[in-house]
């Protein structure tokens, strides 16, 4: 285990040792102090435990590594995620794996609004509530809510899918609810287990684009 105190190592210095690290290398970073862009750009499957509030950006284009973050999130956590993984054990920011292409974020607490916008293969979990906006132009992969979401959930959504076990406040454009498969149900048990979270799936329903969006019609003008 390797020891990275930003109390005496620039971020700098930090990024640049994690980013040089060899597949199973172990680091511990500690005294964050909501310090920004923490833990970027990692490329190979090293595991990273960041102990204490990060700011913005941290586990930016995180590519196989696993991050652990034991605090909160500021805005935009794990934008542009590929691969790998994500955990924070508390609450995160706005924007949420912004464009994501994959991987897995985990978000014990709460997340704010627009989590998930524009995601492109990645999978979110979060443990309590989102905020509005959330999932706007989702492309594809899938956001699980084990609380309630807030307005405009999945506005002008393309092919992800939402599982929501609380309430929706209100659905945006082109979002309805849907049925839930049995394709779905193994699809969200699968993501509850990697995650750890201890719902049954019986709990949510799923959501998902109406497709009313992907062609102009005159007689949905009021929705463009």
């Amino acid at each position: 285990m390797t020891e990275i105190n930003l109390e005496k190592s620039t971020i700098r210095e930090l990024n640049e040792a994690l980013q040089a690290g060899s597949s199973g290398d172990k680091f511990s970073v500690n005294n964050t102090v909501g310090k920004h862009a923490l833990s970027v750009g990692l490329t190979t499957m090293v595991d990273v435990e960041i102990n204490g509030h990060v700011g913005y950006y941290c586990a930016g284009m995180n590519q196989q590594a696993n991050i652990i973050i034991n605090g909160n999130a500021g805005p935009g956590l794990a934008e542009n995620m590929m691969s790998g993984q994500v955990r924070v054990t508390g609450n995160a920011s706005q924007y949420a794996a912004a464009t994501a292409h994959g991987g897995l974020l985990v978000i014990e607490g709460d997340s704010s609004s627009r989590c998930g916008i524009s995601m492109k293969g990645v999978n979110i979990v979060v443990g309590g509530n989102i905020g509005h906006m959330s999932a706007f132009m989702a492309q594809s992969g899938c956001l699980v809510v084990c609380g309630d979401a807030g307005d405009a959930l999945g506005d002008s959504i393309y092919e992800a899918k939402i599982y929501v076990r609380g309430k929706v406040k209100s659905l945006g454009t082109d979002c309805i609810e849907k049925e839930m498969r049995d394709e779905h149900k193994a699809e969200l048990k699968e993501l509850l287990m990697q995650s750890k979270m201890s719902y049954g799936v019986e709990e949510f329903r799923r959501y998902g684009s109406a497709r009313k969006l992907y062609n102009f019609d005159i007689d949905q003008v009021d929705d463009y």
